[in-house]
């Protein structure tokens, strides 16, 4: 996949170092597709080379035998791109979306892979790295683009370098480099429900160039899509206060240290869903007739609190060998509520709360020579997941709970909480060899040590309020359905083979096979009284991918065509299955590895000069994804029932078309249109059902204006998302008989959006 940018030469520090490198072709043409209307077009006009680190060491995007589309600074701004889940549009066969209930947790699938339930304890399947530091958490993963150089978005396994959990693929959110000129700028945006948006950032170089401070500032506000109809509280609103500093000290020649610090602080309110189905409790209660108003009468009450700091150090030993030590520590906190009937009845209530925290070190040797470059390194990281979360079934009056003729009102819950401590070991290499000028092989192995130390804790209880753990107290426990402590230990072999081929100068072909995992754990809901073996935890999954591919450029770099085809063997799937126990007075969790499965698909990206500053850039993905075979006990014993199985949060199919027209306004500056539409084919949200919180296929429509004045100090863009006001699902529960109601509930995309950028740089 490419990028296009805007300037003349390559923007990242990585660019600037890099050696001369062949000719662009198509892989990168993916995440170019908006981003042609940030570049002069003319006769003679070659895209631009991108220079990326998707295996860990500087490479044309051409180079890379890897599926993976890349977006840089120019493209974010000139689209009006707000956060990662809007990738998911232009990246093919690839789901970035907020999950249900939540502002700011990420749900990622890449075909087909990924992870469903954000519950602590359980993994993603798509990895997440800011800066080569893993983000381990779902919570606060829908990153806000601001201040950042490029995003990365890996697709198929890559278990080799980036280790256990991104057997999907893997998104890399790179923030700004410094370059050690003085800058500072400022950018503001204005737009519908009264958006407004302020980031200042800026950098300064100090003590003869040799230490560069730089930092940035956020805050990203927006009034409620909707509100919460019993109280006026706004809903689907934005309030992030976010940050970042960095300095870089350059000791000497041939060493680099790189010190970084963040933090993400979102209040916005607890979001509340729209029922698909009228109430059976409370049945005069209308269905509000905006998908974004909700009748849940739970306290909106939402923090979610991230930070994280980082040290970098790169010494170039030689011309060929350079060492890295990366360090990294993030931490987490979330306070939710989530009310999941959303009527005014007082029931169904889930207040909730996580905490995580994770050191990682990495130590990394990188050697390169005309013919042999190698990647190899140790891994180290140590984690704790934990949390808890009550589910209140309502106020009730008991005037002798006690037998002493005490009157008590409070509410029956069931109280939900544990913590899961995780510490990773893994070392891993990656060479290539130039066999000839056309022909390189690739070999990549990893061997990962996981280990897990679970306790769980469900309980039945009457409560004053909320369980004691969540700010109330505990007033009769009528019944312990889960108290156990345990552990495991998982070890994989990850291997990866590749042979690249170039044909000529401008076009590459290659075949890979890569093999990856995504770790085990202990089901943080289960119910060890209703399901005995959830005390043994569920196993890793682990998927066997081939695939084939083609980067090519045709007439003198005015047509440039990608296409990739992937097979997938897909092995102990972890999939979370939830019921109504049959008294209706909590739901039974458990996680099962859902038997075997195959994903086959392709994909294909094309871009066109078509006429002096017109464009035209394409993308489909097609993803075939079954279930081969599902295991589950029946009335007469195991059942296979994998015909009635789906995956979930994978479509059939994506497409991105985009027309793009750049003109020079000569002294007045340039301007750049784009008008874009992208389309996802009906999508199945939980796999063991359909329902009705399954989406149908939609098709999106956004447009955008912005001028560049000549000296590239102003910047003024127009943005228009979602312009057909489309209303399409991006998550929601399905419960049936929870607390003798059906909880049936949707989670909606943005609707019709406008946004003026007014952007100022020194």
């Amino acid at each position: 996949m490419t990028i296009i940018t805007s300037n003349p030469e390559p923007t990242t520090a990585i660019a600037r170092k890099s050696k001369k490198l062949l000719p662009l072709s198509i892989a990168a043409a993916i995440g170019a597709h908006i981003s042609l209307l940030a570049m002069p077009v003319n006769a003679q006009s070659i895209l631009e080379e991108v220079v990326v680190t998707a295996q860990k060491r500087e490479q044309s995007i051409q180079d890379v035998p890897v599926s993976v589309t890349a977006f840089d600074s120019n493209v974010l701004e000139k689209t009006g791109i707000l956060d990662i889940t809007e990738l998911q549009k232009v990246s093919p066969n690839t789901t970035l979306q907020t999950s249900r209930g939540t502002n700011s947790t990420l749900t990622a699938f890449i075909r087909g892979v990924g992870q469903e339930d954000p519950l602590w304890g359980f993994e993603p399947g798509v990895g997440l790295y800011v800066d080569d530091i893993y983000f381990a958490r779902p919570q606060a993963g829908v990153l806000d683009v601001y201040d950042v150089e490029r995003i990365e978005v890996l697709r198929g396994p890559q278990g080799t370098l980036y280790g256990k959990n991104t057997i999907g693929g893997a998104v890399k959110y790179v923030t700004k480099r410094l370059t050690g000129d003085p800058e500072f700028s400022v950018s503001s945006t204005i737009g519908s429900y009264d958006q407004r948006d302020i980031v200042i950032a800026g950098q300064l170089p100090l003590i003869d160039d040799r230490v560069i401070v730089g930092a940035s500032l956020a805050s990203l506000k927006r009034d409620g899509f909707g509100e919460f109809l019993l109280n006026g509280d706004e809903n689907y609103n934005k309030d992030i206060l976010a940050g970042r500093v960095s300095v870089e000290i350059t000791p000497s020649e041939t060493v680099l240290i790189r010190v970084a610090a963040d933090f993400t602080d979102d209040d916005s309110n607890a979001k509340g869903g729209s029922r698909l189905t009228p109430s059976l409790l409370v049945p005069d209660e209308p269905i509000p007739s905006s998908v974004y108003d909700s009748f849940a009468d739970l306290d909106t009450d939402n923090n979610v609190e991230s930070s994280g700091a980082s040290v970098t150090v790169e010494w170039d030993v030689s011309d060929s060998v350079t060492l890295k030590s990366i360090t990294g520590y993030r931490e987490g906190e979330t306070q939710t509520n989530i009310d999941f009937d959303n009527t005014s009845f007082a029931s169904l209530h889930v207040p909730a709360e996580y905490d995580d925290d994770q050191f990682t070190q990495e130590f990394q040797i990188n050697y390169d020579t005309d013919r042999l470059h190698l990647v190899g390194g140790l891994y180290y990281y140590d984690g704790t997941a934990s949390g808890a979360f009550d589910v209140l079934l309502g106020a009730f009056d008991n005037p002798d709970l006690f037998g002493d003729g005490s009157n008590v009102v409070g509410n029956f819950d069931a109280i939900t909480a544990g913590s899961v401590d995780t510490t990773s070991y893994a070392a891993y290499t990656h060479l290539t060899y130039d066999v000839s000028d056309n022909l390189s092989v690739t070999l990549g192995a990893r061997y990962t040590v996981d280990q897990k130390d679970a306790t769980v804790y469900n309980a039945t209880l009457f409560a004053d309020g909320r369980s004691e753990r969540l700010g109330g107290a505990d007033l009769f426990i009528l019944g312990i359905n889960t108290d156990y402590s345990n552990d495991d230990t998982w070890n994989e072999f990850s291997p990866r083979l590749s042979v690249d081929y170039h044909f000529n100068d401008n076009i590459l072909g290659y075949v890979s096979y890569s093999h990856g995992f995504k770790s085990g754990g202990f089901d943080m809901r289960g119910n060890a009284r209703l399901n005995p073996d959830t005390v043994n935890g569920y196993d890793p999954e682990i998927v066997d991918t081939y695939e084939v591919g083609v980067k090519s450029e045709f007439f003198d770099g005015r047509l440039r065509v990608n296409a990739a085809a992937y097979y997938t063997d897909y092995d102990d799937l972890q999939t979370t299955v939830q019921s109504a126990t049959s008294s209706g007075d909590t739901f039974v969790s458990e996680v099962v590895n859902a038997g075997k499965a195959r994903v086959n698909g392709g994909e294909l990206e094309v871009t066109a000069q078509i006429y002096g500053g017109l464009s035209l850039i394409g993308s489909a993905g097609y993803t075939n994804a079954e279930f081969t075979e599902v295991i589950t006990e029946g009335p007469d014993g195991p059942v296979d029932v994998s015909d009635f199985w789906e995956f979930s949060f994978t479509p059939e199919w994506t497409t991105y078309l985009a027309l793009n027209y750049f003109h020079d306004l000569d002294t007045s500056g340039t301007l750049s249109l784009n008008l874009g539409t992208s389309y996802r084919s009906a999508t199945r949200i939980f796999p063991q059902v359909e329902s009705l919180v399954d989406q149908k296929g939609y098709n999106l429509w956004d447009a955008s204006i912005v001028w560049n004045s000549n000296d590239d100090h102003w910047s003024v863009g127009l943005h228009g998302k979602n312009l057909s006001d489309e209303e399409y699902r991006v998550g929601g529960y399905n419960f049936i008989g929870l607390g003798l109601e059906n909880s049936i509930i949707g989670y909606y995309g943005n609707p019709r959006t406008v946004s003026l950028n007014v952007n100022y740089r020194l």
